[in-house]
C-alpha cells in the first residue's frame, strides 16, 4: 500500500523540530527523522517500518495527514444502514432501514420497531444485519455526494482505523435559518482533516454519516441506547478508548437537511447540550470541560475582569517569558516561542468569551447584563460573532446574525445546565486549567 504523508498547514518547521498538532505540541527529530520529513515534503512516499512508525507519530499528533494511493476496499464491502421515522425520503443506496416507530411503516424496512426506541437502538438493530467488512451510518435527511466513499475506504488500510467521517454539510435553502445553516451547521466540522479524540482539533463525528469497522464497533456493544443524544460522540471515544484511530476526511461531503424553522432549530441545539453531562459521566471532566486554558492564563484574565489589568498583564508577560527557557532546549526559537506564549494568552480571550455566552451563558449572561462593567464585557464577548459574520456571510444581515449567533450558544448552554441537574453532575461546567504546550 502505497502512503504518502502530508504536513498540515499549520505544522511549523524549525529544523529538527517540529511545532504543531492539537493539543499544541513540540517534536525534537533526530537528524535522520528530519530528514525524512524533508522528503516528505517533496512528495517521497513511507517506504520502512521505521519511517511508518515516525508517519504514525506525525499522524496521530494532527501534524500530519495520510495520502494513500489505492484500497483493496469497494462500495461491496460496505453497508448502508439507515435508521429512519417517517422519513421524506431515503438516502439512495441504502442497504438496510431500519424503521424505528413510523406511524407509516416503511415497506423497504429491513426490521421495524414497534414503538421509536431513538436512533442509538435502530443502528443498533441495522447493525445485526450486517455481513459486510464496514458498516457505513447513514441519516435518513442525508444525500451523499457522488464518489463520497472514495475519500474515505483508503483509510482502512490502516489496520488500526475504526472510523473514519465525511464532512457533513448542510443542504443550501434560501431561508434566513437555512442560509445561517449554511455557515454554522452543528454537523460541519470545517475542511481541514485530522484525528478525532476528545483534546484534538476534531473532537467528536455525528453519524449523521460515518463509516466504521463492523467488528470493531460489535466489540464495543454498539451504540449506548441509555443515550438518546450524543450517542454518536459516545461511540466515537470508546472505540479510541480502546485504541482504534479515527479519521475525519472533509475530502468526502454528505448533504444534511437542516432544520425549518427556528424552533426546531432552537431544540436541536438544546438537545445536543443534554449530552454534555452523560458523555462527562462516562468519559471523565477533561473530555467535556468547556474551557480549556492554563492557570496561569485564567488568572491573567481574571484580574482583568476585576479592575487588575496591568497585573493580569504582568502575570502574562511573566508566564510567557519563562517558556522560551522551557522550549530551548528542543529546538524552539526564543521569538518563536514567546510569540506562541502571547498568542495563547491573547487566544484564551476568545475561548473565555466563548464560555461565557454558550456553555455559562444561561446564568452568566443575566449576570453581566445586570451591572455596567458586565454590560460591557458581555458586548465585547458578543462582538466576536460580527467578525465571524464578516468572515462566513456577510450576505446576511448582521443584526439578524447576531441574534442567530447569540440563541445558537444561548440554547445549547441551556440544554447543558438541564442536563446537568437531570444528571446530578456539574462536570460540563468546570473549566479545565491544566492546558499547556508541552514537549511531546
Amino acid at each position: 500500500m502505497k502512503l504518502e504523508v502530508r504536513l498540515d498547514p499549520g505544522t511549523k518547521v524549525l529544523g529538527r523540530t517540529l511545532l504543531g498538532g492539537a493539543p499544541l505540541r513540540v517534536l525534537r527529530l533526530s537528524e535522520p527523522g528530519a530528514r525524512i520529513v524533508r522528503e516528505w515534503r517533496h512528495g517521497a512516499v513511507v517506504t520502512t517500518p521505521q519511517q511508518r512508525k515516525l508517519a504514525d507519530r506525525l499522524i496521530d499528533a494532527g501534524m500530519a495527514h495520510p495520502l494513500y494511493g489505492e484500497t483493496h476496499l469497494t462500495r461491496a464491502d460496505v453497508t448502508v444502514v439507515v435508521p429512519a421515522r417517517d422519513p421524506e425520503a431515503l438516502p439512495p443506496g441504502a442497504d438496510v432501514v431500519v424503521d424505528d416507530g413510523s406511524r407509516t411503516p416503511i415497506s423497504v424496512a429491513a426490521e421495524r420497531h414497534p414503538v421509536a426506541r431513538g436512533p442509538a437502538a435502530a443502528r443498533n438493530t441495522g447493525l445485526r444485519h450486517v455481513r459486510t467488512e464496514l458498516t457505513a451510518f447513514l441519516d435518513a435527511d442525508t444525500v451523499p455526494q457522488p464518489g463520497w466513499l472514495d475519500s474515505l475506504l483508503p483509510h482502512f488500510e490502516d489496520p488500526q482505523v475504526v472510523a473514519v467521517g465525511p464532512r457533513v454539510r448542510s443542504a443550501p435553502g434560501s431561508s434566513v435559518v437555512e442560509r445561517y445553516e449554511q455557515a454554522r451547521s452543528s454537523l460541519d466540522l470545517g475542511d481541514g482533516p485530522g484525528p478525532v479524540r476528545p483534546g484534538a482539533r476534531v473532537t467528536y463525528l455525528p453519524t449523521a454519516a460515518l463509516v466504521v469497522r463492523t467488528a470493531a464497533v460489535r466489540e464495543i456493544g454498539g451504540f449506548d441506547e441509555r443515550l438518546r443524544f450524543g450517542e454518536d460522540v459516545d461511540l466515537v471515544w470508546r472505540l479510541v478508548a480502546q485504541g482504534g484511530r479515527v479519521r475525519f476526511e472533509p475530502a468526502s461531503e454528505v448533504v444534511h437537511q437542516p432544520r425549518k424553522t427556528w424552533r426546531a432549530w432552537a431544540k436541536q441545539r438544546f438537545d445536543y447540550g443534554t449530552s454534555a453531562a452523560p458523555l462527562a459521566k462516562r468519559h471523565g471532566h477533561k473530555a467535556i470541560a468547556p474551557l480549556k486554558i492554563s492557570g496561569w492564563t485564567a488568572l491573567a484574565w481574571a484580574l482583568a475582569a476585576v479592575r487588575k489589568p496591568g497585573l493580569g498583564a504582568a502575570v502574562a508577560l511573566g508566564t510567557a517569558a519563562l517558556l522560551p527557557r522551557k522550549l530551548r532546549p528542543v529546538g524552539v526559537p526564543p521569538r518563536e516561542a514567546l510569540t506562541l506564549a502571547l498568542r495563547g494568552h491573547l487566544g484564551a480571550g476568545r475561548y473565555l468569551a466563548d464560555v461565557l455566552t454558550r456553555t455559562w451563558g444561561p446564568v452568566a449572561m443575566p449576570l453581566l447584563a445586570a451591572t455596567p462593567r458586565g454590560r460591557i464585557v458581555l458586548a465585547l464577548a458578543l462582538a466576536r460573532h460580527l467578525t465571524e459574520w464578516r468572515r462566513l456571510r456577510p450576505d446576511l444581515d448582521p443584526v439578524r446574525w447576531l441574534l442567530a449567533r447569540t440563541a445558537d450558544d444561548f440554547a445549547y448552554g441551556a440544554g447543558v445546565w438541564r442536563g446537568c441537574a437531570r444528571e446530578r453532575t456539574a462536570l460540563p461546567l468546570v473549566p479545565d486549567l491544566s492546558n499547556w504546550p508541552g514537549r511531546k
